[in-house]
């Protein structure tokens, strides 16, 4: 190799490591808006659930929440989802080459295409909410709550393109900060609403519910009030002037944005069927699981509606917050994926891809085995003493790693252009749940909605990794490798974090919230430094973090 090659193979290694590295710090920020939105989602639930009742009112009135905000999360990402990525893409190109004239048009053209399907969607909630009213026995209670969510969806799509023009300035802080201050504004209203309903007006908890609901076309409102500010500090985001030049440009081509902005909605098609996937099956559940507890039980109504939310509801909110952070850290490799598929970097695209999935289980692994062993007072803290609580959280923390893995790998074959295998997949593991669902249900009852899910989930994940392997060879032996050693590792973590709750059970009592804490922080501390230690001490930690696992382990004083 020549002196010539060897530098040209430096630099685009050097600009590889550059484009990584701004790729991280990018979605670092996201990272950092999207986990502390959920961190909030999820802590507001415990004064909620305390003022909304005891715990099987609490559990009621959370199935009530839930049967509303499945629906308006699957039209929520009908109406955003592909889309705003996709102008904030668009933007950032046409600002690349100055012709910031373009990018308004295009952002215009967003604006108006957002506001329609905000309103066919919101159309679409209101008429077909009696549709997806689910276990709920009082459809009428049902019905008010859903709709509640209609206002909502006239403006969240709304403000989705205009955090995508944004990104398309490169500025990746202030729409993470925008989350943060939609999520602060949402959960402020809704514990407002829920003190004053139920603990100074003694209302109906429907009431409190439905207000806890609407809480997020409030929330939305603070965020773009944000935005809209944001956006006057940004010169090139409203102040466009003059249309640039050939000399500066080096074209004063006419662009279509029409066209352009059609072309978007055609690619965006296989981004919203893979982001609404969680939520169709969660909708299976929905539609299926009171006809069939009916058929296989002799429960009443009401403990279908309890069992339900302790279930759908309850368990799924203490998950997402694990699945969210694990899928957000894999999921920064996506965009680089893209840019090495575009320049036919094969060897690359199968190291990152290689590299997202055990950052994942990295993430994963040890905090779903952390939820295992501290479900009781785990759920104690959030929701109240409830033994099928606990239980629910324990097989949640299974189902949350193929949620997360389902998450990445969707994501990863959009970036290698398998939009439609992926596709089929899902549909697959669709099929595959719908197909078990009555089994389960009729052996493990209740159980039987997650069973179903972690199967479906199974299937699918297993048929995108095939897709991905036809498509760039991996190290199937190596990923199985470094998978198992992840397991063992977090194994060993379970095992210490167990004998640890254990222990404390003797002394704490994990039915009282303030006890289940101080127990809960305990072991956390303890499950925290033993992978911590060992993913330091065996260097696994180098070869996903890089030189930040060299820090730690000289400020820890680890020796290899």
């Amino acid at each position: 190799m020549g002196i010539m090659d060897k530098k040209n193979k430096i630099d685009a290694e050097l600009e590889m490591a550059e484009k990584e590295n701004l790729m991280v710090a990018g979605s670092a920020w996201m990272t950092t808006g999207s986990f502390v939105s959920r961190l909030l989602g999820a802590f507001y639930i415990i004064p909620w659930m305390m003022w909304i009742g005891d715990p099987e009112t609490g559990a009621a009135a959370n199935a009530l929440y839930q049967v509303a905000y499945v629906p308006y999360a699957f039209f929520v990402s009908f109406a955003a989802a592909g889309v705003p990525s996709a102008i904030s893409k668009e933007v950032s190109y046409y600002n690349a080459l100055g012709r910031y004239d373009i990018s308004k048009k295009i952002y215009s053209h967003g604006l108006i295409l957002m506001g329609v399907t905000g309103i066919f969607s919101a159309v679409a909630l209101y008429i077909l909410a009696p549709w997806f009213t689910g276990p709920i026995s009082d459809k009428s209670v049902a019905i008010y709550v859903i709709r509640s969510l209609a206002p909502a969806l006239l403006i969240i799509p709304l403000q989705a393109a205009i955090r995508g023009f944004i990104q398309g300035h490169n500025r990746m802080k202030e729409p993470a900060i925008s989350q943060i201050i939609e999520q602060l504004a949402r959960v402020a209203f809704i514990l407002g609403s829920v003190y004053i309903i139920r603990q100074l007006q003694y209302g109906a908890v429907e009431k409190a519910v439905a207000y806890s609901t609407f809480a997020a076309f409030v929330g939305a409102i603070f965020s773009i009030i944000y935005l809209l500010f944001l956006m006057k500090q940004i010169p090139t985001a409203l102040s466009f002037g003059e249309k640039l030049t050939d000399e500066l440009t080096g074209t004063d081509e006419v662009i279509d944005t029409m066209a352009l902005l059609l072309n978007i909605i055609k690619t965006s098609i296989p981004f919203i069927i893979i982001a609404t996937g969680i939520t169709i099956f969660q909708l299976i559940d929905q539609l299926t699981y009171a006809p069939l507890m009916r058929l296989f039980t002799d429960i009443t109504d009401g403990e279908i509606e309890l069992t339900f939310g302790l279930v759908s509801a309850n368990g799924y909110k203490l998950s997402t917050l694990l699945t969210s952070f694990g899928a957000s850290m894999a999921i920064t490799t996506v965009p680089l994926i893209s840019d090495l598929m575009a320049t036919k970097n094969y060897q690359q695209v199968r190291h990152q891809f290689e590299k997202g999935i055990q950052l994942l289980l990295f993430v994963m692994l040890p905090g779903a085995m952390g939820m295992i062993a501290v479900a009781q007072p785990l759920y104690t803290i959030f929701f109240g003493p409830f033994d099928m609580g606990s239980n629910v959280t324990r097989l949640y923390a299974v189902v949350s790693v193929f949620m997360a893995m389902y998450l990445l790998l969707g994501n990863i074959l959009q970036s290698v252009n398998q939009r439609r295998k992926g596709i089929y997949a899902l549909i697959i593991g669709f099929l595959a749940k719908l197909i078990v669902q009555p089994l389960m249900i009729y052996f493990t009852h209740a159980y039987g909605m997650l069973w179903s899910t972690l199967i479906g989930l199974l299937v699918t994940v297993i048929l995108m990794l095939k897709i991905m392997y036809e498509t760039i060879p991996f190290s199937k032996k190596f990923l199985m490798r470094r998978s198992l050693f992840l397991l063992i590792l977090s194994l060993i973590m379970f095992i210490v974090t167990f004998g640890v709750e254990e222990g404390l059970g003797y002394f704490l009592k994990y039915d009282i919230r303030l006890q289940s804490f101080v127990a809960l922080i305990l072991i956390a501390l303890v499950g925290g430094f033993v992978y911590t230690y060992l993913v330091l001490k065996t260097k696994i930690a180098d070869r996903l973090i890089g030189e930040r696992a060299a820090t730690l382990r000289k400020k820890l004083r680890i020796r290899v």
